[in-house]
């Protein structure tokens, strides 16, 4: 049987660290009923067909759809890139970095099938340099948008294909993959009239919730990740977040101790900190996860709330020479979450040596990135700041996918807690119509010209 993941909450209770830092048995107790009906209404949503996250780890013809993709480009690809922004591409770095190699040794040495390139933004630098990096014939492009309307991903995609054309001319096709809506959306159309490749996105699936459908999935196929241990990782998970009892469900436990340290103790920052360099983009993946989900100005019955907590990516042992005197000594609004690796796919021993550093002399990289990690949660627990330790037996393809089902369904139990949509984002809304107006798409032509007009008005009094 395979290990599972566990959750160890021990540090974030009143009986270990003070009720002043900690939650008391009788606060949990007082929710577990909540907690059921957070359970009860997550799965009628994922029933009814209303959120797609939830089932997806079972749909049958995944993997094999995302396959046939793969096996059909063409031969020699050697590098792919991936067009999207936020949650198109967050989780493709995620499982990129924690399975097939840190990021920074791309060139140097690639021992997995391809190489994955994230520009993730629409600041030309890095696409720019990767452009000039590439071989158009051996590169393999991915376009990933739900709508087809995401400007950065749009924009992308516009230079990406004449440079594919520019040197491959019609066969530029068949290295273009887009991943979209099933249905509709500008470019779903695109794909059918160029004769791209296509792989489709549930429509109730949002793109932050996106990791276990083909947006990560493509990806990390195309890289040499098990993809089917992935999805068996997150049905397994899936399992334990079903259940109702709130001690037994470990989701439930993330999602009740966030939400009760936010509302009872005032924790309003929520720290991710693995002790692990393979995990740093899962914290960034967290982070947009958290913050979207949970941020927003009204509750589902339209009240003004401006609910949410701020989400803080971190890494160990980095940070403890970075933020950790902030977390230690400045203000008490913080509930950490480590995540540690049982037994790490790779360590160093550390050689002996007659001078001051001989206490290391036998000891491995690992065995000291673990006692930095212990050090760290008591040092905390000894001035009551409260913490959790996310264990992982090791890490592979099966736990990353338990993984990232395990944050996807904390977020909606946390959401029902908080009494919010987890599954919107109305807040990201507003930003984007007033770019369109500024770049001229139809339909937005009043608002660039309030847009413009607030420009004018606002002046530039305030300048040094």
């Amino acid at each position: 049987m395979t290990e599972a993941i566990t959750l160890d909450y021990t540090l974030s209770m009143a009986a270990a660290i003070g009720s002043t830092g900690g939650l008391t048995e009788q606060e949990l107790d007082a929710q577990r009923d909540h907690f059921a009906v957070a359970v009860a209404k997550t799965r009628q949503d994922a029933s009814s067909g209303r959120i797609g996250f939830w089932d997806l780890p079972q749909e049958p013809n995944l993997a094999k759809a995302v396959r046939a993709v793969a096996q059909e480009l063409p031969e020699g690809i050697t590098d792919v890139l991936v067009l999207g922004i936020g949650g198109s591409s967050l989780g493709a770095r995620a499982i990129y970095q924690a399975l097939c190699g840190p990021v920074e040794t791309l060139g140097l040495a690639a021992r997995q099938q391809m190489r994955l390139h994230l520009p993730d933004n629409s600041d030309p630098y890095v696409l720019k340099h990767l452009l000039d990096a590439l071989r158009p014939q051996s590169t393999c492009v991915l376009v990933i948008s739900k709508s087809g309307g995401t400007v950065e991903t749009a924009a992308q995609m516009l230079i990406t294909e004449k440079w594919l054309e520019d040197s491959l001319g019609a066969k530029a096709k068949r290295h273009l993959v887009a991943i979209t809506d099933p249905e509709q959306g500008s470019l779903r159309e695109k794909a059918i009239n160029k004769g791209w490749q296509r792989l489709s996105v549930p429509s109730n699936v949002g793109g932050r919730f996106s990791v276990l459908s083909a947006v990560g999935l493509l990806p990390a196929q195309l890289c040499g990740v098990d993809i089917e241990a992935m999805l068996a990782g997150a049905q397994a998970m899936a399992a334990r977040c079903a259940v109702a009892e709130l001690n037994k469900n470990p989701a439930g436990i993330l999602a009740m101790t966030h939400v009760l340290q936010h509302r009872l103790r005032n924790r309003s920052v929520h720290v991710m900190m693995p002790y692990s360099d393979q995990l740093r983009p899962f914290a960034a993946w967290y982070v947009q996860l958290w913050a979207e989900s949970l941020g927003k100005l009204h509750n589902v019955e339209g009240d003004v709330v401006e609910s949410g907590p701020t989400p803080l990516p971190a890494v160990g042992a980095t940070d403890q020479h970075a933020q950790m005197q902030l977390f230690m000594e400045g203000p008490r609004d913080k509930l950490i979450t480590f995540i540690r690796v049982a037994h790490p796919n790779v360590d160093l021993a550390i050689p002996s040596d007659a001078g001051a550093t001989s206490y290391l002399g036998g000891h491995t990289m690992t065995e000291l990135l673990d006692a930095e990690l212990e050090g760290t949660r008591q040092a905390l627990a000894s001035l009551g700041r409260p913490s959790l330790l996310l264990t992982l037996p090791r890490l592979d393809a099966f736990q990353l996918g338990a993984l990232f089902y395990l944050y996807e369904a904390a977020t909606a139990f946390a959401g029902e807690l908080y009494g919010v949509d987890p599954f919107d984002q109305p807040g990201v809304e507003l930003g984007k119509r007033l770019a369109f107006g500024l770049l001229g798409r139809p339909g937005y032509e009043e608002t660039g010209r309030d847009l413009r007009e607030a420009i004018k008005k606002r002046g530039d009094n305030y300048q040094v």
